[in-house]
């Protein structure tokens, strides 16, 4: 029986579960594990980040590369969508990008959730020697990227297996959710309950200004709550996709869990 979640215009989305499992402070064994665990109890989307060094915790703590990491999932797993929230646009060239895209696609069966952003600590760029810029500059520089993706998808042989879903992370006014309009069907945001319907309003006027059914982009949103606690709120304001982040060395899916339960409850 379908999950629904909320009704925007002719498409009624299901509620989705997602989980990124942070790659920090655990041996890949702990990973592999936590990210077994989540597919077996239900999740969605798993997602893992684009980073080279911990974002908390011992900075110098263990740490896994995100995209080879990627390849990995795609043969761990068989069900749900893998992905990354979200690649950093700055560290790989918009063409590798792609190719890389395509083959964690082909290898995961159709799984695969291709999350971008423009990128933003300063020091995976000053220690892997990518020049850092400025935010704007960054931003640009996704936006120049996203349509060379698209152009190389087109272009590979063989082709993706299906139309690759881009997710675009992010809340910025002027930029980044004009780039969700343009060219994604996920938007990720971060944020409490006022910003989220704020930004969420902004990318509906971006959709209007440039002719997209606001209705084919998913919305998706991290929590940190229960769901009793934020999930009719959220729902209401019309996201449909709820992800649980979680790091190592420990990954505790309590939360995780209550979810899940929660989204089957919606079925009932």
């Amino acid at each position: 029986m379908p999950r629904l979640g909320c009704q925007t215009g002719a498409v009624t989305r299901e509620i989705r579960i997602g989980a990124q499992i942070q790659p920090q402070h655990a041996d890949y064994q702990q990973i592999r594990e936590t990210v077994e665990q989540a597919e077996a109890a239900g999740t969605d989307v798993i997602y893992t980040w684009d980073h080279f060094f911990p974002l908390g915790g011992e900075p110098d703590g263990k740490h896994f590369e995100c995209w080879t990491m990627l390849a990995a999932w795609a043969e761990a797993t068989s069900r749900a969508e893998i992905g990354a929230l979200v690649t950093c646009n700055s560290y790989r060239n918009p063409e590798l990008l792609a190719d890389m895209a395509r083959t964690v696609d082909h290898i995961s069966g159709g799984r695969l959730i291709l999350g971008i952003g423009s990128g933003w600590f300063e020091r995976d760029y000053r220690e892997y020697g990518y020049e850092f810029g400025t935010a704007g500059s960054r931003l640009s520089e996704l936006g120049a990227a996203l349509p060379r993706i698209k152009d190389r998808w087109s272009k590979l042989n063989p082709a993706p297996t299906r139309d690759i879903p881009i997710l675009i992370g992010g809340g910025g006014e002027k930029k980044t959710l004009r780039y969700v309009a343009e060219h994604a069907s996920i938007w990720h945001i971060i944020g409490d309950l006022p910003t989220v319907r704020h930004k969420n309003g902004v990318l509906d006027s971006w959709c209007a200004e440039l002719g997209r059914d606001p209705a084919q982009i998913e919305r998706s949103v991290k929590v940190t709550e229960p769901p009793e606690q934020v999930a009719d709120d959220l729902l209401a304001a019309g996201f449909t996709q709820f992800t649980v982040s979680q790091s190592g060395p420990d990954y505790d899916l309590a939360l995780l869990r209550q979810w899940l339960d929660w989204r089957e409850k919606q079925s009932r």
